[in-house]
């Protein structure tokens, strides 16, 4: 597996990663009926932000994008998001992503990253980012609709640099 710069030829293969996770409407608070010019808008990151796959071969197994978590006083402090093809899913795809994310991060300099909104069911993205030294520093009770669960909490997770 190899992890690299998103190319434009690549959206071809991520948007059906990104309709598929948002459709399921279980781990990401993203609008499940966007359409794929609003989510290459919302999901490709502008310089000096960053959008990688991880891929194997030419198949695109998983995404991110890394950048600022907020503008000016906020900036110090990264964010990332990540999304897994469901084929690729338990091969560690997720791991290598935020992985390269957070040296990427502490590569320029940040003060750590933070995540603002981790589906508090989504238990193998709180094991993986625990497992990466994140911690949930707060959880909004109640603020995401899993179409199963009902309403559950969104964590706020942050690892300090």
């Amino acid at each position: 597996m190899l992890i690299r710069e998103f190319d434009e030829a690549d959206w071809a293969q991520v948007w059906p990663i990104v309709r598929e996770v948002v459709r399921a409407r279980e781990t990401f608070p993203y609008d499940p009926e966007m359409t794929a010019e609003q989510a290459y808008d919302m999901w490709v990151e502008a310089a000096p932000g960053r959008t990688v796959v991880a891929v194997d071969g030419d198949r695109v197994l998983g995404t991110a994008k890394m950048g600022s978590n907020r503008p000016g006083p906020g900036s110090h402090v990264s964010t990332a998001s990540f999304m897994v093809d469901r084929a690729a899913r338990g091969r560690g795809v997720g791991t290598a992503l935020c992985r390269h994310a957070l040296d990427w991060a502490r590569d320029r300099g940040y003060a750590g990253m933070q995540f603002n909104a981790v589906v508090e069911t989504n238990a193998s993205a709180v094991e993986l980012y625990r497992r990466e030294g994140f911690a949930v520093v707060g959880t909004v009770p109640g603020a995401f609709a899993h179409p199963a669960l009902g309403r559950v909490g969104l964590h706020v997770m942050y690892r300090e640099f």
